[in-house]
C-alpha cells in the first residue's frame, strides 16, 4: 500500500540522499553531521570491556541505572537541574528517538506544535506521525546571528498550541539562543501552559564564551520541560545512539510509554561506556570544543576565499553559506538543491541544501549547510576544491 499521506512529504531524509551522492561520486562529504575521528579512547575501551563482560543482551527499559545516574549527576554539576535517575532519566536510541517519543507521547490529532525554522528535518515528521500539525517561527539574519523574535512566537501561539520543540545550539544555522530570547519563550509558555521538548545535543559544543542556557532552568519551565540531549555529539560516537530525555516524572513516564513500542532498548554494552565518558571524559570534551572552534574558522575562511557569504555560527557542526556571489560568478540561478546536486562535479564536494528545513523551499533556496566536524586536512581538501571550481 502507499504512504499515508501526512509521511508523503518525509520518504528519504536528505542526509541519506547527500551520504549516497557523496560514496557514488568519491565526493568529500561536507553534508552529513558525523566526526570522522573516535571520541575518547577511555569510552572506546570501557565499550570493548562491556562486551567481554557480557552486556549484549537487552538492557533495561529505562537504561542501565549506572548511565541514568551518571546523565542525572552531569545536569547537577554542569546545569544545577536535579532529576531523580530512577524516574526522571529516560535513556533512548538517540535524541532523535527521545523526540519522536516525547512528541507521540504528549500531543495528538487537532494540536499544534511550533517549531523554530530552519528546523530539522525529523521534527516535522514525528509531529506528522503524531497526527498533529507544525507551526513554523523563522530564524532571520541579524547582527550575524541567526535570531528569533519573541513576537513572532507570540503570534503563532493559538488555542490549538500544545508544545514548542527548541535546539539550541541551533542546527542547521549554529545560532544559541540568548538569555532574552529564552526568557521570551519561557514566558510565552507559562502564560499558555504548553510543554516544552528541548533537543540540546549541542549542548557543551559553543563557542567564543557562548552561553548554552537550558529552558528547563527557567522560572516556571521545570514542571513543562523535556529536555533532550545525547553522547553522539558530545563524545563523537554517533553512531552509538545513546541519547536520553530527562524531566519531571509525569512526562517522563508518558514518553516512556511511547519509547518502550518504538525499539525498546538499545546499545547495550554502549550504555556502560557513555556511563564512563559522563563521569570522566569530560576533559576531552572541552578539548573537542576549542577544536571545532578552529575547525569552524578553518572552514568558514576556506568558504569565504572560495567567494561564498557565511553566517558566523556560534555552536555545533554546521556553517551555512549564502551561495548567490558563487552562482551569479558561475552563471545559475541561487538554487540550493540544484547547487548540492552539482556540487560533487563542480568540486567534488557534498553539502546539504538548508531549503529541506523550511516548509517553504523558496526560503531557504540561496543557502547550504557545510560540516566543519572533519580532519582538518580533509577541510583544507575542500576548501580547495571549491575555490577552484567552475561552471
Amino acid at each position: 500500500m502507499p504512504l499515508v499521506p501526512a509521511l508523503q512529504p518525509f520518504r528519504t531524509t536528505i542526509f541519506a540522499q547527500m551520504s549516497a551522492l557523496a560514496v557514488s561520486t568519491g565526493a568529500i562529504n561536507l553534508g552529513q553531521g558525523f566526526p570522522d575521528t573516535d571520541g575518547p579512547v577511555g569510552m572506546l575501551e570501557a565499550a570493548q570491556q562491556a562486551i567481554r563482560d557480557g552486556h549484549n543482551q537487552y538492557p533495561p527499559g529505562p537504561g542501565i541505572l549506572e548511565l541514568r545516574q551518571a546523565i542525572a549527576a552531569r545536569r547537577l554539576a554542569d546545569r544545577g537541574q536535579e532529576f531523580d535517575p530512577e524516574t526522571e532519566v529516560l535513556v533512548t536510541v538517540g535524541a532523535t528517538e527521545a523526540i519522536a517519543a516525547a512528541v507521540i507521547a504528549l500531543v495528538q490529532t487537532g494540536d499544534e506544535v511550533i517549531m523554530l525554522e530552519p528546523h530539522y528535518d525529523s521534527y516535522p515528521a514525528v509531529v506528522a506521525m503524531s497526527g498533529a500539525r507544525h507551526v513554523s517561527v523563522p530564524l532571520r539574519v541579524e547582527d550575524g546571528r541567526f535570531a528569533m523574535d519573541v513576537e513572532d512566537l507570540r503570534k503563532a501561539v493559538t488555542p490549538r498550541t500544545k508544545m514548542i520543540i527548541l535546539n539550541s545550539p541551533h542546527n542547521p544555522t549554529g545560532t544559541v539562543l540568548t538569555m532574552p530570547e529564552m526568557l521570551g519563550i519561557a514566558e510565552i509558555a507559562v502564560e499558555h501552559d504548553l510543554l516544552v521538548v528541548t533537543d540540546e545535543v549541542y549542548e557543551y559544543l559553543t563557542f567564543d564564551q557562548t552561553e548554552h542556557i537550558p529552558i528547563g532552568t527557567l522560572p516556571g519551565m521545570a514542571q513543562r520541560t523535556v529536555t533532550v540531549s545525547s553522547s553522539g555529539k558530545t563524545f563523537a560516537a554517533t553512531g552509538w545512539k545513546i541519547g536520553w530525555a530527562c524531566g519531571p516524572a509525569p512526562l517522563i513516564a508518558a514518553v516512556r510509554a511511547a519509547k518502550q513500542f518504538l525499539t525498546y532498548v538499545g546499545g547495550a554494552p554502549f550504555q556502560p561506556a557513555i556511563a564512563y565518558a559522563l563521569t570522566y571524559e569530560m576533559a576531552w570534551v572541552e578539548q573537542l570544543r576549542s577544536s571545532l572552534a578552529d575547525k569552524r574558522d578553518r572552514l568558514s575562511a576556506g568558504l569565504v576565499a572560495a567567494g561564498f557569504q557565511i553566517v558566523r555560527p556560534q555552536g555545533g557542526y554546521f556553517v551555512v553559506a549564502d551561495i548567490r556571489s558563487v552562482t551569479a560568478t558561475l552563471g545559475r540561478e541561487p538554487d540550493g538543491m540544484a547547487f548540492c546536486l552539482d556540487l560533487p562535479r563542480l568540486a567534488g564536494v557534498v553539502a546539504v541544501p538548508q531549503e529541506v528545513f523550511h516548509d517553504d523551499p523558496a526560503d531557504g533556496k540561496p543557502f547550504v549547510r557545510f560540516a566543519y566536524c572533519k580532519r582538518d586536512e580533509i577541510i583544507d581538501e575542500a576548501a580547495a576544491r571549491l575555490a577552484g571550481m567552475s561552471g
